[in-house]
């Protein structure tokens, strides 16, 4: 039976430092350590959802060796699952290439919700905006955007109140065809990031803001060398999302703080 994962486990500083004492824990350990030790995270289910960068080349079975793809997803599981496997956790990815939110909205239930996640992490918003750029008939304004993302965050909170959010900002760089409207491509990405900032603070989420990430490493390496073709990461950019993605998650599963 999975132990249901709640926010007792971030309890307040100062009970930590009484409760340490009174459990007779030396004076000279952090009490970072005994949260650690002792806050039970264990039998938590993590859940990637998202488009292609998330979708990874994944495979659609159940064959171990493929279920999490290739890209970051792959390598935070693969990274946690070896270090902690006493704590059961489960991974999950269900990223399908050139999906938008709306595609999210139609296969939530079965992707999302019946999967009971502990930690849904979610990157999506680029092919939002490659829509609207070619005028799809499937896209929508940037407002609808971020209501029906609420919606998708709303369901999953009603579904589970302690679920944590581990939401990414959408990034895009003048690389290959996207140098074509490239202030078109900027510029739609950019406010589809903001809506996820914003949603992100509504839902008390952490925010992965992989934008950043990528702003400083191409400071010494070209844009190139880690987006390809100015959306899809390459093997070194993923593993930069999955270091950035642990660091900004350990500040609420303690556990992560090994790394």
């Amino acid at each position: 039976m999975k132990t249901k994962w709640s926010r007792r486990f971030f309890v307040s500083q100062s009970a930590l430092t009484g409760l340490a004492v009174s459990a007779g824990i030396p004076s000279g350990n952090r009490v970072e350590d005994f949260v650690e030790n002792r806050a039970l995270e264990k039998d938590l289910i993590f859940l990637f959802q998202g488009d292609s960068i998330t979708d990874g080349n994944r495979g659609r079975s159940t064959d171990p060796n493929h279920i999490m793809g290739h890209g970051y997803a792959f390598a935070i599981a693969s990274r946690i699952g070896a270090d902690f496997p006493d704590r059961n956790f489960a991974f999950y990815n269900r990223g399908i290439s050139g999906n938008k939110v709306t595609d999210l909205q139609k296969r939530w239930q079965t992707d999302t919700l019946d999967l009971k996640p502990n930690v849904l992490s979610i990157l999506i918003g680029i092919n939002d905006t490659a829509a609207s750029i070619n005028k799809s008939d499937e896209a929508i304004p940037v407002d609808e955007f971020e209501s029906r993302y609420r919606q998708l965050l709303t369901e999953s909170k009603t579904q589970n109140p302690d679920t944590l959010f581990v939401l990414g900002l959408p990034f895009v760089y003048p690389v290959g065809k996207r140098q074509e409207n490239w202030e078109l491509w900027r510029e739609g990405t950019r406010q589809r990031a903001e809506r996820v900032r914003k949603l992100a603070t509504e839902f008390d989420a952490v925010l992965v803001d992989y934008p950043a990430v990528f702003d400083k490493a191409i400071r010494k390496t070209p844009a190139d060398y880690w987006i390809w073709d100015g959306i899809h990461p390459t093997v070194a950019a993923h593993e930069l999302m999955a270091r950035e993605w642990i660091q900004r998650v350990s500040s609420r599963l303690k556990f992560l703080k090994k790394y």
